[in-house]
């Protein structure tokens, strides 16, 4: 599969294109700095230079020609405002739909966060809330659009090595993950297309990456 990753330069989306890689598929990935290429092309993804909160719309489209799938893991990353929770986490996850749908690629992948979907807790940071706002409205928008969507919202994230075995279902306790783990779901969730359809929760757990993606899977079913 040719596989367009958005955020490409994250710590998530790198690990995930060299796992897809690894699997012998195509990762694209896209960066707003162009200082970054060498880094994916040393993952082995192509690089795509693009800002997306500011990259004309009509572009979008073209740039995803070929791809059988798009993952969004772009994110304003910590330290930065409200405002860039929204233009990012929001309005480019939307804004990269549109573009995916434009272009046939119906297989669109949204990388999300435990707390999306439900009101911020009381006493959450104005930045915090606004993440977790754009988060929701942004798989709101995904999953009215016609893709094979799929929206994962992972725990706490953190850079253990992963274990390859996780807790992941419809709805799971508050928890942490490691990005390793993380991309491993990410990477079998592309392959699978009993997905398509699915908001799942992921933390870390017990059960072998394979086997929890099937168990999710079967439930839908």
């Amino acid at each position: 599969m040719r596989i367009v990753i958005a955020g490409g330069h994250g710590k998530v989306a790198r690990r995930l294109s060299r796992a897809l890689v690894a699997n012998g598929d195509t990762p694209i990935a896209i960066v707003r700095n162009p200082d970054h290429i060498a880094d994916v092309k040393d993952d082995g993804a192509g690089a795509l230079l693009l800002d997306l909160e500011a990259v004309d719309p009509g572009v979008l489209p073209g740039a995803l020609s070929g791809a059988d799938a798009v993952v969004f893991a772009a994110g304003a990353g910590p330290g930065r405002g409200a405002a860039r929770k929204d233009t990012v986490d929001r309005a480019a996850a939307m804004a990269l739909a549109d573009a995916a749908a434009e272009a046939g690629v119906h297989r669109y992948i949204l990388l999300s966060s435990m707390g999306a979907g439900q009101e911020p807790p009381e006493g959450s940071s104005e930045v915090f809330a606004a993440y977790l706002r754009a988060k929701t409205a942004s798989e709101h928008y995904v999953s009215g659009r016609e893709l094979d969507w799929t929206i994962l919202r992972p725990g706490a994230l953190t850079d253990d090595p992963g274990t390859g075995r996780v807790r992941l279902d419809f709805e799971v306790p508050p928890g942490s993950v490691s990005r390793d783990d993380v991309a491993a779901v990410l990477l079998a969730l592309l392959h699978e297309p009993r997905a398509s359809g699915l908001t799942l929760e992921l933390t870390s757990g017990d059960v072998p990456i394979e086997a929890a993606v099937a168990a999710a899977t079967e439930l839908e079913d």
